[in-house]
Formats: C-alpha cells, sequence, structure tokens
C-alpha cells in the first residue's frame, strides 16, 4: 500500500505484520485472531468483520466511537437478541441473489398476464419467490420490533448514525405494503405484486437493510469476544504517542505470566533480552496484538491499557528469504527495516516491533547494524520501537542513545535439572548464555559421543 493512497483515517498493517500477528490465518493451522474474535452467525456479518479487522482505526474519534457501540452492546446484550433470526437474514439474502422472473408492474394487463404465467408454468419460481418475499417480510418486521425496544432510542457511538439509518429505511412508503403478520396465506396476484416491490422496486433499499444488519451483526460479535475473553476496553490518550499497558498477555495462551509495558517519548526504545524460549517473541506478539486489538475499537488482553492512536504498526517476527525472487534472509531483514523507515522518513507516527534483526549476517555486521538502527531510532519523536536481540554486547553503547532505550529481559531458572521459565519481565540486561546447556539437556553430545565410540570401536575390529 502506497503513502499516498492510504486512508489517513486507517492504521497502515502491511500483509507481513497481518502475518505476524496471525490476524487471518496461522502458519500452525490453529484458529487466527479472525477465528478467535468472530462470533457473527452469518456470512454477511463474518464478511464485515473482516472488512473490520482488515482496517483498523487510527483516528482516535473513530475507535473511540466503535468502543462506545461495543460497551453499550455488552451492558443491553438481551436487546441484541432481538435482531432478526438467522433464518430470515439467509433467507432474504438468498432471495436478492436468486434469478427469478421480472415482471412489468407498470403496465397492469402485462403484469396480471405474466403473474399467471409465472404460477402456471414455473411453479419452481413462483415458489422461491414466495419463500424468498416471506424471509424478506420477516426481516423487515423483526427489525421494525427491534427499533421499537426503549432502550434503543437514545444509543452511543456507531450505533446513533446506524440505527437512525435502519430506521429511515424502513419508513419509506413502499413498505407499507409489509404487514405485521405472516404473508404465506396471500394469494397469488397480491404475492407477486409484493415480490415486485421488494425485488425491484426496493431491492436497493433491501440490499442496504442487510448491510447494515451485518454491521450491527459484527459489533456484536466484537462485544461477544469482549465478554467471553475478558478483554478489557483501554483508554485512549492524545499528545505525543505513548503506550501503557498493566497485566498483559496474549490471547491464545491458556494460563498466560501477565507482564507490563511502557513506550513513551522519555523511553522511545524497549530493548529485549533474555535467552530462547524464555518468552521475548510471545511479549512481542502479545503488547502488538493488544495494540492492533485496541485501534479496532475492540477490547484488549490486559488488566489496564491505556495508548495513543498511530499511523503504522509494523513487526518483523517471522522472516523468510526468497529463492524465487533471489532474496536472502538477510537482505530480506533489510527490506523489512526499509519499509519502517520509509514510514519514519515521512513523519509518521509508527510503532515498530523488531525480533532479534539481522540475524541473517555476521556477529560484527549484526552489532554495527543494529546500534547504528538503534542510534536513528532513538532521536525520531513521535515514534515507538521494541526491539528483541542476543546481541547482549550492545548493553555498553545504549548509554549514548539520549536515555531514549529502556532495558528489559526475561531469563531461565538454572538451578534444576533442567531449565525452567517463569516468564517474567524484568528490569536490565540478562547475559545468560544457554546454548551449551539446551544441548546437553537434549542429550544431543551424548548420542554424538556414543556414535562416535562405536565408530572407533568399528575401525579397530
Amino acid at each position: 500500500m502506497s503513502h499516498g493512497s492510504r486512508n489517513p483515517d486507517i492504521l497502515g498493517v502491511d500483509a507481513h505484520t497481518f502475518k505476524d500477528l496471525e490476524i487471518f490465518e496461522s502458519d500452525t493451522g490453529d484458529a487466527s485472531l479472525f477465528d478467535f474474535c468472530n462470533r457473527t452467525r452469518s456470512l454477511g456479518g463474518a464478511a464485515v468483520l473482516r472488512r473490520r479487522m482488515q482496517n483498523p482505526w487510527a483516528r482516535a474519534e473513530y475507535i473511540e466511537a466503535t468502543q462506545l457501540a461495543v460497551r453499550f452492546i455488552a451492558e443491553q446484550r438481551a436487546v441484541f437478541k432481538e435482531m432478526p433470526s438467522i433464518y430470515a437474514v439467509e433467507g432474504t439474502q438468498d432471495y436478492l441473489q436468486e434469478i427469478l422472473p421480472n415482471l412489468d408492474f407498470r403496465n397492469r394487463l402485462e403484469f396480471i398476464l405474466g403473474s399467471f404465467q409465472t404460477w402456471a408454468n414455473q411453479d419452481s419460481h413462483y415458489f422461491s419467490i414466495v419463500r424468498g418475499a416471506q424471509a424478506a417480510c420477516r426481516l423487515i418486521r423483526a427489525l421494525r420490533r427491534f427499533l421499537e425496544i426503549p432502550q434503543l432510542n437514545r444509543v452511543p457511538g456507531e450505533l446513533g448514525p446506524l440505527l437512525q439509518q435502519l430506521r429511515a429505511l424502513l419508513s419509506r412508503p413502499n413498505f407499507r405494503m409489509v404487514p405485521d403478520f405472516d404473508v404465506g396465506g396471500w394469494g397469488v396476484w397480491r404475492m407477486l405484486k409484493l415480490d415486485q416491490m421488494l425485488r425491484i422496486k426496493e431491492k436497493d433499499t433491501l440490499s442496504r437493510l442487510m448491510a447494515l444488519n451485518y454491521e450491527l451483526e459484527a459489533l456484536v460479535s466484537m462485544a461477544d469476544a469482549n465478554s467471553e475473553h475478558g478483554f478489557v476496553l483501554p483508554k485512549i490518550g492524545d499528545g505525543p504517542l505513548q503506550v501503557t499497558a498493566e497485566g498483559l498477555y496474549h490471547p491464545y495462551l491458556t494460563d498466560p505470566i501477565a507482564n507490563p509495558a511502557t513506550l513513551n517519548q522519555q523511553r522511545r526504545i524497549l530493548f529485549l533480552t533474555g535467552p530462547n524460549m524464555a518468552g521475548k517473541t510471545t511479549y512481542l506478539r502479545a503488547f502488538a496484538t493488544a495494540l492492533y486489538l485496541a485501534h479496532l475499537g475492540m477490547g484488549v488482553p490486559a488488566r489496564a491499557f491505556q495508548f495513543v492512536p498511530m499511523q503504522w504498526l509494523f513487526s518483523s517476527i517471522s522472516l523468510t528469504d526468497d529463492l524465487r525472487r533471489g532474496v536472502s534472509y538477510f537482505r530480506a531483514e533489510a527490506l523489512r527495516v526499509k519499509a519502517v523507515a520509509e514510514a519514519v522518513a515521512r513523519g509518521d507516527r509508527v510503532l515498530a516491533l523488531m525480533d532479534e534483526p539481522f540475524k541473517g549476517t555476521n556477529v560484527k555486521d549484526a552489532f554495527e547494524a543494529s546500534l547504528a538502527i538503534l542510534e536513528r531510532f532513538s532521536i525520531r519523536e513521535n515514534c515507538l520501537f521494541m526491539f528483541s536481540s542476543h546481541q547482549i554486547e550492545l548493553s555498553g553503547h545504549l548509554h549514548r542513545l539520549h536515555n531514549q532505550v529502556d532495558c528489559r529481559y526475561f531469563e531461565a531458572v538454572e538451578a534444576e535439572d533442567r531449565l525452567r521459565f517463569d516468564y517474567k519481565l524484568r528490569s536490565g540486561i540478562s547475559d545468560q548464555r544457554l546454548g551449551m546447556r539446551v544441548l546437553r539437556e537434549e542429550g544431543v553430545f551424548a548420542l554424538l559421543d556414543e556414535g562416535s565410540i562405536v565408530a572407533s570401536e568399528s575401525i579397530r575390529l
């Protein structure tokens, strides 16, 4: 997505970040974040929820409008059980999409003849018309009853304009033909006249009613996901970019260890160290996932969360080389950093997470590249960065970075027979080196040594 074509109201999330955070698909085949949040009943509602998740808000007023709607739905959940049934919704959708004969209602004689022909010679079409018109009438009646509920007279956020549009559409004069009872007993002439009104004259209106119902369904799904997973609605701040979280955890974990997170203009960079398996990558993903959900207007997996909305969210966690395009692993890393740099250089409000960057080159290059990038990140106002690394040698140079670096680490407990991880974030820099111990614990050296003894004995024989 180029900067010139990007909607400034929408948070910039590129394909790589969507993939890193498993928003729509998971490399392991497990449920995606979309699946985790999808409580819609219809394909149309799911499509609207997907569209929302593809386009998180970047502006505080839009995020707040969604939050207000989601909170109201959660508080008045019983009211929203009165929305049209899935049978009425899907029946109406099929009715609008099915290819059925059109009768010329402008000429009375031709309409009578066409009606008779439809009834006499195309009975399958006629029964489809009756079934579809009944479903559309059920939808209209259900929406009428829903909108008459007193609690919906004054609603906050996104719900206000949405319900106002529904009321305006339902008040169209043609919809007076739709009675407050089932039309299954109507005769052929009356039923076909109703069909022509619904499917020809008011097809666009009916389609719009369906679209608004799907928007409602997506908002209800977001509220239900918040309630089911125990998510907390964040506070939206203003001013310089900052994010503060208490009790943050990744929503996929069954018994998560919660941790804090703070990034602001006094500490723009969080420098994260610790051995493999200690929790660095999960922490980065938890932070980015919460921030993404916050921009949707949803709740987040944390005890408390406050943020100032940004324009771009980048993650660089799972990179691969591209043999077809001849892109090496290190070049892929460089291109990822370039994408972040381009947004930063434009003056956009950016949050970027980089998980052990520059693994694709030698230790000296990785050290120099990391330090050079950190130096440049540290002076960029209104941008925030998380940077995990095994380059603990950087610690002696971080004091030069304008006091902008907050050093945190995870560690392993080594006092037992096998390594144990408590996944608790600590202040400082880790100097643990566990590679040799992990290889010993997994029996790698024992296997190789045993193989060497067998090989030596066979040579002597």
